[in-house]
Formats: structure tokens, sequence, C-alpha cells
């Protein structure tokens, strides 16, 4: 029978792949060394895995850890999180806009309009927290965001929500051969090396749903669109990316083609249906959307 894994012992192997020492690993924590060797050793017996191999005084992590070590980023809410949240609850006020996005949005177009919003707004509190987009529509469900924006399909109740349905974009080096063409198909990316955005999240499944059977180079993946379109200006692969992370690269070494397979890569703003209405969130999502509408153009699509 295999032995419970529980968040301690989890935390421990964050931490450790983290700063790589077992000694950092439990000063993160605020524990003993042999604390963290302890957690550490129940969750190899929890899994059945061997996580790390120890030569004298230092450890390597295994294939089995930097594989697992993988998933517990995509899924792992640190109790730092939850203490942040925490603290949070309650500060809402007239004066405060609280915003939630997701990375492709939070770090580029979103914080350029909200600087641009404030400039007659002195004192106006604000805050902008970039999430995965899972967390964010958490953030809204309990009331620690007044919008958010993120990308994953939402089928609950309780949310107001606005679609901004965009088409993928191809991005590929400026003197690329396929940089001639005016639209690219999924069998012209055969042989070339093509990023994996994001693996695991609903759009990574759309682009490998329109690639099935075109034979590419081996595979090169990143979460963050910034650090994939980053690859792309060095030469090192084709990525299909959103229109929104598209914009902030023009001009730097990349061109983008449209892609002839449809592929959304939009996103939604929500907000909860029994939250108060403020009038300074209606007013940002208001001129938002308008920026939205100026910086990208045609680049969103119609709802479909």
């Amino acid at each position: 029978m295999a032995l419970p894994i529980n968040l301690r012992q989890v935390e421990a192997f964050r931490a450790v792949m983290r700063t790589g020492r077992m000694t950092l690993a439990a000063e993160l924590m605020s524990v003993t060394q042999p604390a963290v060797s302890r957690l550490i050793a129940d969750l190899e017996r929890a899994t059945g895995l061997t996580l790390f191999e120890r030569r004298s005084n230092q450890i390597r992590p295994t294939r089995a850890a930097i594989d697992l070590m993988r998933e517990v980023e995509r899924s792992f809410v640190g109790l730092d999180r939850i203490a942040l949240l925490a603290q949070e609850i309650g500060r809402h006020s007239a004066g405060t806009l609280r915003i939630a996005a997701m990375p492709a949005l939070g770090n580029g177009l979103l914080p350029r309009f909200l600087a641009r919003f404030l400039r007659d707004k002195p004192g106006l509190n604000v805050s902008l927290d970039t999430l995965p987009s899972a967390m964010v529509i958490e953030a809204v469900a309990i009331g620690q965001a007044d919008i958010g924006y993120a990308d994953e399909p939402l089928d609950r109740s309780g949310f107001l929500v606005e679609a901004y349905p965009a088409a993928a974009l191809v991005a590929l080096p400026a003197r690329h051969p396929l940089a001639g063409k005016t639209v690219i198909a999924p069998g012209d990316l055969a042989g070339e090396r093509v990023i994996n955005l994001d693996p695991g999240t609903l759009f990574a499944m759309r682009v490998e749903l329109a690639l099935a059977g075109v034979p590419r180079l081996a595979a090169l993946e990143t979460r963050l669109s910034y650090t994939a379109l980053t690859l792309v200006v060095e030469g090192a692969g084709i990525v299909l990316v959103d229109p929104a992370s598209a914009s902030e690269f023009a001009g730097r070494g990349i061109v983008f083609r449209p892609f002839s397979i449809f592929i959304d890569a939009g996103f939604q703003m929500i907000r909860s249906a029994s939250q108060v209405r403020l009038e300074v969130a209606e007013r940002f999502a208001s001129e938002f959307d308008a920026y939205l509408k100026e910086h990208l153009g045609e680049m969103l699509q119609p709802e479909r």
C-alpha cells in the first residue's frame, strides 16, 4: 500500500530543487537540515522514486526529480501565496483597484495601460498580480481581485465574462526562410523546431492538435510567451503565440505571420457577479477594452 504524500514533503522537495542544497532549503523553510532530509526521504518512500543522488556533501536531482518538479510548479500553491491573499482580505475600498492577470497580459500590455490610467488618479491604490490563469479565476472568485484576465475556459457560475477571442500568430526569426510567406500552414513547419508554449494548457493542446502528424525537431518548451519569443529572437525556434505577447516584440528581430488554422489564443475578462460593482473598476475595464482594440486591432476576432 502506497504511503500518503503530504504538503510539507512537497514543500521540502520544492525548496531543495530551488536552492540546490539541503541546508539552504532548511533556512528557507525555517527548519533544521535533518528535518528537510527526513521529509525528502519520506517523499521518496511515498513515491517510490529516487529524487536525489548523494555525492559527498552535494546532492544532484535525478531525472525523476526534474520531471516531478515540473508538475509541482504547475500545480503547487505555496503557503506564502495563501498567506499573502489572507493578509489582503478586507482591504477593499472605493479607493482601491485589484487586478489579477495572466502573464501574457500582466507582463506587457496591461501594466503599460495601467500607467496611463493612473496619470490622473494620484489617490487610487492599485494592486496588479500576475498569476497563472487558474489562480486568476480563484482570486476573482474569493473576492481578492475586482477584475481578472485569464485564458482558461470558465464553466463555473457566478462570474460575469467578456471574451476576447484572438487568432494565434506564428513568430519567426526575421531572416527565417518562412518569413517570406504571407500565411504559415502546418506543413510549412515540418523539420522546424517549434517551441512548446506553456505545456499542459488548453492552448498548448490546441497547437499540438493543429500540428499532429507534422514531423518537427526535438522539443523545446517553456511556460512563458516572453521567454519563448526571446528564444525566437535568438534563432532557437518558431512559436505560435497570442497577439498580446506578439505586440511586445514588434520590431525586435521577429516577424509574425497568420496561421492557416484558427487557434484561439485569446482571453477573458472576468468579474464576480456577486461582488459590489466599483465605478473605478468599470472605468478601467471599459478603457482597457478600448486600449486593447487600439493596439491589437484586427488581431482580435469576433465571437465564434
